[in-house]
This record gives structure tokens, C-alpha cells and sequence, in this order.
């Protein structure tokens, strides 16, 4: 293996930690380069407020950029729909690894599934999108929010708080914990967040060499669906507290869906499109104009510019 390591800067939380191993470890079977993990506090892990109150937008992202931008470390590996759809100044995207599952898991006490709770059941949840769709299919339920690491919220139903959580499938499988889960819901179930089981590798744009490096390990086929998925999000100019949810998938062709849901659950836009992959932008934004010209404007913070829920992975 050639040359010094390569400095990966990540979030602490064990989730953060586990999947930016598996970059790292992605990245030196393909490449044989060495890379070690820097690990670093963000603003949305030290702040115990709700997300809704520090911004939302890039709380969990801005301390990786600035340690890239001041060559603390040489790339860094987020969760992408933590990312922001605007581009950073001086950095560029060079990979989107192969994309996890992308669905939500609910954890309950006792395994119970969802219709299974009792009425006015309080699950935990810190994105507005899954309390809109638990409230779409049960409205009696009571989505309570809360922060902190999948372990934290876990042990929030352990401890009797609430009786369920709502966590990524994907990041539940990064930290080994899938025994957890009572069920897994269905895109057409509940909508998964834009991006959600994706992974985004920034670096430097200056840095050419780094980002060809880091193409490896890119997947074409992730990188065009959560492409779509963002173009959406950004044509959406959808806000932190915005209950939006989006899945692109395809090989050949692409197919879009999403839904922009009002806070109560108590009603829901939804649209789909599908096109040739290279045309994943234009999707994203074909099904974001037929969402605003349907009246999505009401459900979204058009001053905000992007959705971001702080949920891991």
C-alpha cells in the first residue's frame, strides 16, 4: 500500500463511525490506499435542541466541510440526506457509494408491529416526515420527538418514554441491530427521506487526483437515483420542517416517487415520473413542478432550502 494515510474525517456517533469504516475499508480493497478515521463533533450532535430550533440544514455536515477546507483531514464520508442540495464552495462530491437499504424500521417494545400498539401509542421520531406518515396511517398515534444516536433513542423504548421508535433500516444494520426491528415499511408504506441508506464522500475540488481516487468506489446507479431524489429536494426549496419523502430506482430506466404530506397527516400530495438515468435531474424537477403546482407550497419553508431531519443514516 502506497503512501501515508489518508485522513477520512467523520462524525463520533458509533453509526458515523461504522459506515465510514466500511468506506474506508471499500476504499482500500479497490484502491490499496491506507486511510484512518478522524473523528469530530458537529453542531447537531453537541446541541441537544430539536433540529427545527439550531437550523436543520447542515448541522450535522459544517464541521466536516471546515475541516476539509482547512486540510484538517482529506475527505469525509455523511450520510447523504444529511447534505445539503447546494454545492460548497471548494468541494466536490467524488462518490456515492453503493446505496443500503433504504426503508424505515420501527422498533417496539415486545416486537409489536405498528397496528399492533395501543391506541394514542407514543413513538419516538425526530423527522417531521415520519410523524406525518405514522400519522397518515394511524392518527391516533403520538409521535414524540427526540434526538440523540439510534442506542440513545432505543433505550427510550427500553426505559417505557415511548413505545416505539422509527429509525433507518440501513443505519440500524451499519451498528448491528437488527434484532430490534418489529417491522420494516415499504416505500409506498412510508417514504423514505431523500437520500436515505446513501452515503456521500467529499474532497477538496482542488484536489483531482483525491476525487479521481475516490470514484472507485462510486456506484452509478446510487449516484443517479439520490440525484433525482435531491433535484427534487432542491426544486422543492423544502424546508427542515417540511414533511417530505422521495425513492428513486432503476437501472435503465428510472422511476421517481414522492410525497409531500402535510405536519397532521391529514392529507398528502404524492407524484411520480421515470426516465432514461442520465436524465435523473430533470426528473427530480419534473416531479417537484407537478408537487408546487399541485398547492405543495403550503407544506413546505421555502426560505430554508433544504430538508434535513437528523435522523441517523
Amino acid at each position: 500500500m502506497n503512501g501515508a494515510p489518508l485522513r477520512l474525517g467523520t462524525r463520533r456517533s458509533p453509526m458515523a463511525m461504522a459506515q465510514s469504516a466500511h468506506v474506508a475499508e471499500l476504499l482500500t480493497a479497490r484502491t490499496g490506499r491506507r486511510v484512518e478515521l478522524v473523528g469530530l463533533s458537529t453542531t447537531g450532535d453537541v446541541s441537544r435542541a430539536e433540529l427545527t430550533q439550531i437550523g436543520g440544514t447542515g448541522v450535522f455536515v459544517s464541521t466536516l466541510r471546515e475541516r476539509l477546507l482547512d486540510g484538517s483531514v482529506d475527505f469525509a464520508v455523511h450520510s447523504l440526506k444529511d447534505l445539503p442540495t447546494w454545492t460548497e464552495s471548494g468541494l466536490v462530491l467524488a462518490a456515492v457509494p453503493p446505496r443500503d437499504d433504504p426503508r424505515d424500521a420501527l422498533a417496539a417494545r415486545n416486537g409489536d408491529k405498528l397496528a399492533d400498539l395501543p391506541p394514542g401509542a407514543r413513538i419516538g421520531t425526530g423527522s417531521p416526515r415520519r410523524a406525518a406518515q405514522l400519522l397518515m396511517i394511524r392518527p391516533d398515534l403520538r409521535p414524540v420527538p427526540i434526538r440523540g444516536n439510534a442506542g440513545t433513542r432505543l433505550g427510550r423504548v427500553t426505559s417505557g418514554e415511548v413505545d416505539a421508535v422509527v429509525l433507518a433500516y440501513a443505519g440500524l444494520a451499519r451498528i448491528g441491530r437488527l434484532d430490534v426491528v418489529s417491522q420494516v415499511f415499504e416505500p409506498e408504506e412510508m417514504m423514505p427521506a431523500p437520500g436515505q441508506g446513501a452515503l456521500a464522500v467529499e474532497c477538496l475540488a482542488s484536489r483531482a487526483d483525491l476525487a479521481e481516487l475516490l470514484g472507485q468506489i462510486d456506484d452509478q446507479a446510487s449516484r443517479a437515483a439520490t440525484d433525482a431524489e435531491r433535484s427534487l429536494l432542491a426544486a422543492l426549496q423544502a424546508g427542515c420542517t417540511a414533511p417530505v419523502g422521495a425513492y428513486a430506482a432503476g437501472t435503465d430506466a428510472l422511476r421517481l416517487d414522492a410525497i409531500v404530506a402535510a405536519a397532521d397527516g391529514g392529507e398528502a400530495l404524492r407524484a411520480s415520473a421515470a426516465g432514461p438515468v442520465s436524465e435523473a435531474g430533470r426528473i427530480g424537477r419534473q416531479v417537484a413542478a407537478e408537487l408546487l403546482s399541485r398547492g405543495a407550497g403550503r407544506y413546505t419553508d421555502v426560505s430554508a432550502g433544504h430538508l434535513t431531519n437528523g435522523d441517523d443514516a
